[in-house]
């Protein structure tokens, strides 16, 4: 890969395993870092980037081939890294997601990668279908 530039893009398709996850996450890592974001920033967006493909993989790709990737595409730009993850599945409500931090919700196993997806990230998408999450993190000022 040629070193990144102020403005810079990736592109992937995750297979359906930990280490495909892993892998892709990785290689995001490796761009935030030559782009000079911090180590608190590459964890908010590693952690944001796998909950996104492991929740496209597991509930998006429900029924479909195991083998069906997952659109991963990352933007650089001089002050934010913009993230897409889009499955192949029919799509959710992210309104209809239970909170999990309601005590009613607090043993199940539910919501809790989007809640972490939204606490890390500056700004956080859905398409109207509900098959692809759009989310920016913007770097912080010095």
């Amino acid at each position: 890969m040629a070193s990144p530039g102020p403005h810079s893009r990736f592109s992937a398709r995750v297979g359906g395993t930990p280490a495909s996850i892993s892998e892709a996450a990785g290689q995001v890592m490796a761009i935030a870092e030559a782009h000079g974001y911090d180590k608190a920033a590459r964890f908010a967006v590693r952690l944001a980037v796998e909950e996104a493909l492991t929740n496209a993989l597991r509930h998006g790709h429900k029924g479909l081939d195991p083998g069906t990737p997952v659109a991963l595409d990352v933007e650089m730009l001089p002050d934010a890294m913009r993230i897409v993850v889009e499955d192949q599945g029919p799509g959710f409500d992210p309104a209809g997601v239970p909170d999990p931090t309601l005590d009613e919700n607090l043993n199940r196993p539910c919501g809790r990668g989007l809640m972490l997806i939204r606490a890390y990230m500056t700004e956080v998408r859905h398409n109207q279908r509900g098959n692809r999450i759009e989310m920016t993190y913007q770097r912080p000022a010095p």
